[in-house]
């Protein structure tokens, strides 16, 4: 793809679950060796940080509605919620790696007895998206392969390894956040107003929000929120908001044994038959069916519809 080609406005989002236990999810090995963009015409979003390092190839990496030409010894550092993807130079092959993290959950255990520090923090963290020449930030280019070779050969006491080297990596996101300098980028005005919801929502799914809610804090009427909406997602706001409280459910029942009425309470839901109508809409079985089912401990969400998918 040519840089500063011109892309459907239709976005993904592309859900991903780290699983129990482990400090992030790593996606490492020769399946990342790949003409990356090839068949896509849509940028897409994540539910965790995503976190990138290019070994080989070039091309452009898609940031918003800014393409930022790549090549080998460069990463990227994307926060959640923001319209990205990766298109090789003429189809040719590229090697990345990824690391999908969840920034909050991480600066909260650390940060337990000062939440509104660890808040602070985490917006810091999630501003900007950064590609970068690891020559130009040496020390976030090599926590992140280290991290990187930890969850690859995964030695004694590699997850507690990682997990320091992770703050390390996110005290030095915030640091970069607030220079100017190097290759990053902020989101536009159209896209942030969208993606300020989409962090609404993933703040605040336990309350009940209501359309006008959402509306509000993107600063537009009703009626043109629900229309942007549907034409960026290509769903409703409140399809997604019924996603996003499923895969809080499939978190939160994880954690506790807690009845189904307190689970549909803590997550959002009216009623028990609203929360179990939405959990088998998005996936496929009821919650029940989904807590004592050993494989779907670590399960994915579903594809919900064609902008909803499970990560790669």
């Amino acid at each position: 793809m040519n840089v500063g080609t011109k892309r459907k406005k239709q976005i993904q989002f592309r859900y991903y679950e780290i699983p129990q236990g482990e400090p992030c999810l790593a996606l490492l090995g020769e399946a990342w060796v790949r003409r990356y963009g090839d068949g896509v015409d849509c940028l897409h979003f994540h539910n965790y940080m995503e976190i990138g390092f290019c070994y080989d190839g070039r091309g452009v990496v898609i940031l918003d509605e800014e393409a930022v030409p790549y090549q080998g010894d460069m990463f990227t550092i994307i926060p959640k919620n923001y319209p990205h993807n990766t298109d090789s130079e003429n189809f040719s092959y590229s090697k990345w790696e990824y690391l999908f993290v969840d920034v909050e959950e991480l600066l909260q255990d650390v940060y337990h007895e000062n939440k509104m520090f660890a808040d602070e923090l985490a917006s810091i963290i999630n501003n900007r998206a950064w590609a970068a020449e690891v020559s130009r930030s040496p020390e976030a280019g090599g926590l992140i392969r280290n991290i990187m070779e930890e969850m690859r050969y995964k030695k004694e006491l590699y997850a507690e390894s990682v997990r320091g080297m992770l703050l390390s990596l996110f005290i030095h996101i915030a640091r970069m956040n607030q220079k100017p300098s190097g290759r990053v980028k902020k989101q536009s005005v159209g896209v942030s107003q969208m993606t300020v919801a989409l962090h609404y929502i993933g703040k605040h799914y336990a309350e009940n929000l209501t359309i006008g809610d959402l509306a509000a804090v993107s600063h537009m009427s009703e009626t043109n929120f629900r229309r942007v909406f549907q034409k960026a997602m290509n769903m409703t706001p409140s399809d997604y908001l019924n996603l996003v409280r499923v895969q809080g459910a499939c978190e939160y029942m994880k954690k506790s044994t807690d009845s189904m009425e307190m689970v549909a309470e803590k997550c959002g839901f009216q009623s028990v038959s609203t929360f179990n109508r939405n959990f088998k809409k998005v996936l496929g079985m009821t919650p029940y069916q989904w807590k004592i089912h050993p494989e779907n401990y670590e399960a994915k969400l579903l594809n919900y519809n064609i902008s909803a998918y499970r990560g790669w």
